[in-house]
């Protein structure tokens, strides 16, 4: 069994003139993480980043001209940038400053008149020049804005002592008039109903109609400019687009690089880095990294056993899980429940093997199970993208074969189970008498189905079995790994659970299929094996040197001891009933595809299009419940027997663009 991929401590003392160049050299090799994380700056040290303020001023300037955003490829294949790049960023950002300041004053400019031309219009009713009326020495005017609706009781709360007149033609803005002995008063009312003062433009004077004419031919004008403004920007858009995704890219890795130098234990002339390395990549890498500057950077390189943090268990060695690209699709499903421990057994290749076989059995369709299988393919070569989803690529296609293996078996493609007879004929003539299907799930033939469905069920209870005692010998091996032999041996998944589990599975065996009775010898093994489960922990303490034995004394272990018998009994039984449900979900989706068919066929006319409905609502819906199902059987029935604690996952300092 493949074990975590061993790592490597290795401490450079790096002189401040190469750690630029070696800091993008371990970003580049994508395989080296710090020891200690980056997060926290020292005091005593500049944390400026000058790269990170023209990064961020860059990408503002790529927002505003409108130009896609660069990809992790541009990224790989960009150099810190140089002293040209910097004065070429700078001019670049300016110009664009400068041009999206006189866009913002276009904009503003045709605001203003918008609002200046809104206002006048207000005013279209009156036949007389404002500047007239508002001189006159007997009237006092007031002209503003106010909810339309409130007009009619403003103009019964004034009365007689003013006259208030809508303007323009959704009369939210009025001119009331009033005498000047009571313009004290009218003021007094406007405020009541949440009048709003408005000022009179300057330039408003003599007749409406020429004042509208005038501000209609500012407004052109300046959405003229404005338009002339958008075809620069467009211009310097098309013009720049190269330089500006080149000075992106180049920035991103300054900024990353200059983040990482300003979190490293420096002094003035010396910088200090620790971090972790696979052990098959530390000694060419260190080989290059010496080549790199010359000889100038100090290595030293420990194994795990040497690292003092690590023996006392304060910190941890970062786990790294090494697989070929369809085990390795996997990976990401062992690391959402937790991290392995270091040193300890790498389940990714039973999880992939038991998420394939168990989706297969719950999910059998030739057909359906090849659309999986084309999709997979086509998201492999990049044919069809789905953003983070690609590199799951291998797992559609292995659920994809194993779908299609089940539909062989069971005669189904598209729920159909007439295309496939050939095949199974073929098949099953080899043996014997030959059959319209190999595995007929079906419950259409009375008693032959029932007694068929129970060998399927007992065939998924077998899986789980199978599932459930590998979990159990990753757990013991790990335990003697991390030499801790107690715990390997005692427990509800070590040796003695274990022994309990599987004593009993053979004995139920026995009874069921040779008509076994129970005997002395099955009450001695099971008895023994539950009594070293019980206590499990004093036993577990004696073996590892621990002391002392009853912590709590005599009574609690007593109870403690019926308590994991019960524990283990209960558990055992329900993870191995758990896996009915894998039958359950077969035999249901058997049903499903035998239902669409029927519709299908009553459909008449629109059959193609109730079967292709039908299907596609079964690959995409059941699709994902079976998924669930199959890691949720992962998590609660497989990596619970060997997950007591997690390790740290491996992540490697690299230039990922986010």
């Amino acid at each position: 069994m493949a074990r975590t991929t061993p790592m490597r401590l290795v401490e450079l003392m790096v002189l401040k003139q190469d750690i630029s160049s070696v800091l993008e050299f371990l970003g580049r090799k994508g395989n080296f993480q710090f020891q200690s994380g980056l997060s926290n700056r020292s005091e005593d040290k500049e944390s400026e980043n000058p790269d990170k303020d023209i990064l961020d001023a860059l990408q503002s300037a790529r927002v505003f001209l409108n130009i896609d955003d660069i990809d992790q490829s541009v990224v790989d294949k960009a150099s810190q940038p140089t002293e040209e790049d910097f004065e070429v960023a700078k001019k670049l950002i300016a110009d664009v400053e400068e041009l999206k300041s006189r866009e913002n004053a276009a904009a503003e400019e045709i605001t203003r008149v918008k609002e200046a031309d809104e206002e006048a219009r207000s005013f279209s009713n009156l036949k007389v020049a404002f500047s007239e009326l508002d001189h006159l020495s007997f009237l006092s005017l007031r002209v503003g804005k106010i909810d339309p609706a409130v007009i009619d009781e403003l103009k019964f709360a004034v009365g007689d002592r003013a006259v208030i007149v809508s303007l323009g033609d959704d009369n939210s803005k009025i001119l009331a008039a009033t005498s000047k002995k009571a313009r004290f008063s009218l003021d007094t009312e406007l405020k009541k109903f949440g009048f709003v003062n408005m000022e009179i433009p300057k330039d408003f004077k003599g007749v409406p109609d020429d004042v509208l004419e005038s501000l209609k031919r500012q407004l052109a004008e300046a959405e003229q400019k404005y338009h002339l403004i958008d075809e620069e920007k467009h211009n310097m858009a098309v013009t720049h687009e190269d330089i500006l995704r080149h000075l992106l890219a180049a920035f991103v890795l300054g900024s990353r690089i200059v983040d990482v130098e300003n979190s490293l234990e420096s002094t003035s002339l010396v910088y200090r880095i620790t971090g972790w390395i696979p052990e098959n990549d530390c000694h060419l890498m260190m080989k290059n990294l010496d080549k790199l500057t010359d000889g100038r950077t100090a290595i030293r390189v420990y194994k795990p056993s040497e690292v003092p943090s690590i023996v006392s268990g304060s910190e941890q060695v970062p786990v790294q899980l090494h697989h070929g690209s369809l085990v390795g699709a996997f990976e990401r499903m062992i690391f959402s429940y937790g991290s392995p421990v270091y040193g300890t057994i790498d389940p990714t290749p039973f999880v992939a093997l038991f998420f394939t076989v168990l989706f297969g059995i719950m999910f059998g369709d030739a057909g359906q199970g090849f659309i999986f299988l084309l999709l997979g393919l086509l998201m492999r070569f990049k044919i069809v993208k789905f953003g983070g989803w690609n590199k799951f690529a291998p797992i559609f296609m292995a659920i994809g074969c194993s779908s299609m293996v089940m539909g062989l078996l069971t005669g189904e493609f598209f729920g159909n189970e007439t295309v496939l007879e050939p095949f199974a004929r073929f098949v099953t003539g080899l043996f014997g008498e030959s059959r319209n299907q190999i595995l007929h799930l079906m419950p259409n033939e009375g008693m032959k189905s029932i007694i068929r469905m129970f060998i399927f069920f007992g065939v998924t209870v077998g899986v789980g079995f199978i599932i459930n005692s590998v979990g159990l010998i990753i757990n013991i091996a790990n335990n003697f790994l991390m030499r801790r032999p107690g715990k390997a041996i005692f427990g509800k998944n070590g040796i003695s659970g274990s022994l309990f589990f599987w004593y009993v599975i053979v004995m139920c065996i026995r009874m069921a299929a040779f008509g076994h009775k129970f005997s002395m010898v099955d009450g001695i093994v099971i008895g023994t094996t539950l009594f070293a489960t019980a206590f499990s922990e004093p036993f577990s303490k004696l073996v590892d040197g621990e002391r002392p034995l009853l912590e709590n004394g005599l009574f609690a272990a007593l109870i403690e001891g019926v308590v994991e018998v019960l524990e283990t009994i209960i558990s055992y039984l329900s993870n191995t009933i758990s896996f009915i449900r894998v039958g359950a979900f077969g035999l249901a989706h058997a049903v499903l595809g035998f239902i669409i068919l029927t519709l299908s066929e009553l459909a008449g006319p629109a059959y193609l299009a109730v079967m292709i409905f039908g299907n596609a609502l079964v690959v995409v819906l059941e699709g994902m419940i079976v998924s669930i199902q199959v890691i949720r059987l992962q998590y609660y029935e497989f990596f619970s027997k060997f997950f007591n604690e997690t390790g740290r996952e491996f992540k490697p300092f690299s230039f990922e663009y986010k």
